[in-house]
């Protein structure tokens, strides 16, 4: 089973519907617990931010990882609904980070609901996501847990300190991208394979898959915020290159430039005004230097790490093998 075209797609999708629902309803379970302990309005917020849309990816991997190594039960959900939690922390914070206005194509939590509420209801979702984990998990998984939680935080981190920093190479932006997005899907994928039992050559095998998939989705993402059409994204195209973010499709074009334009480029990207105004001229230096390009390219390669180490895993035609191959890919060809 293949999923390389976008009815490929449509079928995958179709495939983890009945997982996605699970997770939903595990977490609308866990939202009718907490009602009976939780101020209204928290839970008010929660459920606001919970369930504005979402793929569950991150849930989504955890559940496959576990159960291509053996995993099964309920309480495998509701492990799972720990990295949605926590995920949407992180853009819970990220957008009073950003000052952003939407997300996922209505009011972000901090427009709608004030930037203390957010950053308190996020501190929630944390603080949630590790009980879950240290008591469904144990231990092991927590550890795991915290130190993609520490990476998260290192990671954006370091994303503050290379902000305006135009000179940045390709290692310091995957240091980032690692930190930021990738050790999250790894610690998912890890933590799925260890719940589920898998020896340790499999629970690294498929740590491994976690992490080449986060800088795969990670710089697919990058592309998307010059490429993507806002109303399919549910965010505003061009905010990396308003707030100063070196990416790696400018990366790569700027490496590649001429003095002339490179020195035209480097102009544009130290006047935080001309930034806001020049949105489709940066698009078409990074086209002209092959940055979109040499960038996919780039995510091609870390997806296809992934898929090879999931070649540990027989038979070839394990459902859930073939699911997370699947994945893989959809991360290359989404829109959103």
């Amino acid at each position: 089973m293949f999923f390389n075209t976008m009815s490929d797609i449509d079928t995958l999708l179709k495939l983890v519907q009945a997982d996605i629902d699970t997770i939903d309803s595990t977490m609308s379970r866990d939202m009718e617990t907490l009602e009976a302990i939780l101020d209204s309005r928290l839970i008010e917020i929660l459920r606001y931010g919970l369930f504005g849309g979402g793929k569950r990816f991150r849930p989504l991997l955890m559940i496959l990882s576990s159960r291509l190594c053996g995993g099964k039960g309920e309480q495998l959900y509701t492990l799972a609904i720990a990295f949605e939690y926590l995920h949407m922390a992180t853009l819970f914070h990220d957008d009073v980070i950003d000052q952003a206005d939407t997300r996922r194509g209505k009011p972000s939590v901090c427009k709608m609901c004030g930037t203390a509420a957010a950053i308190l209801a996020g501190d929630f979702l944390h603080a949630r996501s590790m009980e879950m984990v240290g008591k469904i998990g144990g231990k092991k998984p927590l550890e795991i847990f915290c130190r993609a939680t520490s990476a998260m935080v290192d990671g954006e981190f370091i994303q503050l300190r290379n902000a305006n920093t135009f000179t940045l190479s390709e290692e310091e932006y995957f240091a980032a991208i690692e930190g930021k997005t990738a050790l999250l899907i790894s610690a998912a994928t890890e933590i799925g394979a260890l719940y589920g039992g898998g020896e340790v050559e499999k629970q690294l095998a498929l740590k491994e898959y976690g992490r080449n998939l986060g800088y795969g989705f990670q710089i697919v993402d990058d592309i998307l915020d010059y490429l993507g059409d806002a109303q399919t994204t549910g965010k505003a195209v061009g905010n990396d290159l308003v707030e100063g973010k070196m990416t790696l499709p400018l990366i790569l074009a700027l490496q590649g430039a001429d003095g002339g334009a490179r020195g035209r480029i480097y102009n544009v990207l130290t006047d935080a005004d001309e930034r806001r105004l020049a949105f489709n001229e940066v698009c078409r230096f990074i086209e002209k230097y092959d940055g979109f390009a040499l960038a996919r390219k780039k995510a091609e390669y870390c997806i296809e790490e992934a898929l090879r180490h999931l070649k540990l895993f027989l038979p070839e035609e394990n459902r859930d093998r073939q699911i997370l191959e699947g994945l893989a890919r959809y991360a290359l060809q989404r829109k959103k």
